[in-house]
């Protein structure tokens, strides 16, 4: 086990040089673009397609099936990630992360065209064997890459690059869509232009530098490698998943992601063709922006990290429980008045704000998982783990959630009602976690080999005298 003290970095940030020379193609800026650009033709595509309101097609029921298929082998490939790493690197698992999502695309094309269902449950298999090698590739990439100072920025930026596929989605969606003004699926046509762009996603990932390859400004080498056999790397997997920091976690987790489902089901139901391609358009600018403002946020070293950490969540809990009471009310109320909401509609704007609000908190959640991770990881190969279980439970969750959604009366209400009270419960797990980042003297909760681990977690400068410093 890792010593509980260390981390992938540690040290001071004070005196610490930030203008080592780097070659731009090595620089992390470099690395953080091609990583978005891999996100994009990815998972950023196939956010588009279920942007649109359960991948496009006029009843959800199919495509939420479909997608829970995905999830739950996502689970199983995740998991085995950092076996993958050990044999052909992060950047080949990352590679072969992105073969498997083109397929699903066609998939949706098929079925919206000639009404094939079977190839959209073979598409949703293949998607989900490499998908959770590809998100758990990508979340270690991320994580470890970025200098300390930069790490909520880059995730920030990395992550836009998902919303970016969504924003495409959604113009594409709205401009061959904008005279349909009813419910029923899209045009065909836009699947055409989303499978062409995840055939893209293996040659962006060619592009990527390896770990040894990466130049940082602080002058630190990234070793991202799985040096131990196998069985080790199942080991030290299931023993992290099991230690109270993550299991504390897992609700947090659940809670964060099982939204997506509720929310885009949300859309399906109750919105014409052209007001669900515009939902996808303006949520995802609008989580673009509140994404870059919490990572930004996360990054000034001037705050206090016990203060950032506290605030951040404070903020997410406040404001994501007034979302899910407005919601409630209103699928409450669908459920008798069957509504298909156009733009043009009395009553548009208060049904369709919400799930605007909705996928920007998704954002912000979704960041600040990676914010929590990276208080946890205390070396690389840890951040490799880390990564496969953080993505693994989600996807885990969200299989359960497209699975629920795939239900009818889940679809119409018992999603919505489920995820309220799945953040409610939610809270109280993850604050015992984030209250003691930044601590001073603080106790951490154990990791389950003996009594609590004593040390404080930080990141960045400026924690408070006699602080001590553990960063990624």
């Amino acid at each position: 086990m890792a010593d509980p003290d260390v981390s992938v970095e540690s040290g001071s940030d004070v005196g610490e040089k930030r203008d080592y020379p780097v070659k731009w193609y090595r620089s992390t800026f470099y690395n953080m673009t091609i990583l978005g650009l891999c996100n994009f033709a990815a998972p950023g595509i196939w956010g588009a397609m279920n942007s649109l309101g359960a991948g496009g097609a006029a009843s959800p029921h199919l495509i939420n099936a479909a997608n829970a298929l995905t999830f739950c082998l996502m689970v199983v490939s995740c998991f085995f990630g950092s076996i993958m790493v050990r044999y052909i690197g992060i950047k080949g698992a990352l590679i072969f992360g992105t073969i498997g999502y083109a397929p699903f695309a066609a998939g949706l094309y098929t079925n919206n065209r000639f009404g094939t269902e079977w190839f959209v449950l073979f598409g949703a298999a293949l998607c989900g064997i490499s998908a959770g090698v590809f998100w758990m590739a990508e979340a270690a990439i991320a994580i470890a890459y970025p200098e300390p100072w930069n790490k909520g920025k880059a995730l920030g930026y990395w992550l836009t690059y998902r919303l970016a596929g969504q924003i495409l989605g959604g113009a594409i969606n709205l401009g061959l869509n904008a005279d349909r003004d009813q419910a029923g699926k899209v045009s065909y046509t836009v699947f055409l232009v989303f499978i062409a762009l995840q055939c893209t996603g293996p040659f962006v990932g060619f592009l990527l530098n390896k770990p040894d390859q990466v130049q940082r400004k602080d002058g630190k080498k990234v070793e991202l490698k799985i040096l131990e056999n196998p069985w080790f790397e199942i080991r030290e997997t299931t023993r992290l998943f099991f230690t109270k920091r993550f299991l504390l976690t897992m609700l947090w987790i659940g809670q964060a992601v099982f939204a997506e489902a509720v929310f885009f089901t949300y859309l399906s139901l109750w919105f014409s063709v052209r007001s669900r391609a515009l939902g996808s358009f303006v949520s995802g600018l609008a989580a673009v922006v509140c994404g870059n403002l919490l990572g930004t946020y996360l990054d000034r070293v001037t705050i206090p990290l016990r203060t950032r950490a506290r605030s951040s969540f404070g903020f997410i809990v406040v404001f994501q429980g007034a979302w899910w009471i407005w919601i409630t009310i209103l699928v409450t109320k669908f459920k008798h008045t069957r509504p298909t909401y156009d733009w043009s509609s009395p009553g548009f704007g208060h049904s369709f704000a919400v799930f605007v609000l909705l996928t920007a908190s998704f954002q912000m959640n979704y960041l600040l998982l990676y914010f929590i991770i990276t208080n946890l990881a205390r070396s690389e190969p840890e951040v490799i783990r880390y990564a496969a279980l953080l993505r693994g439970t989600e996807s885990a969750w969200q299989a359960l959630s497209y699975g629920l959604s795939s239900l009818t009366i889940f679809a119409e209400v018992g999603g919505v009602y489920l995820n309220f009270a799945l953040w409610a419960v939610a809270i109280w797990p993850a604050w015992i976690v984030v209250r003691e980042f930044g601590g001073q003297g603080g106790r951490l909760i154990g990791d389950g080999e003996g009594d609590a681990i004593e040390h404080n977690v930080a990141v960045g400068k400026g924690e408070g005298e006699g602080a001590k410093d553990v960063k990624i």
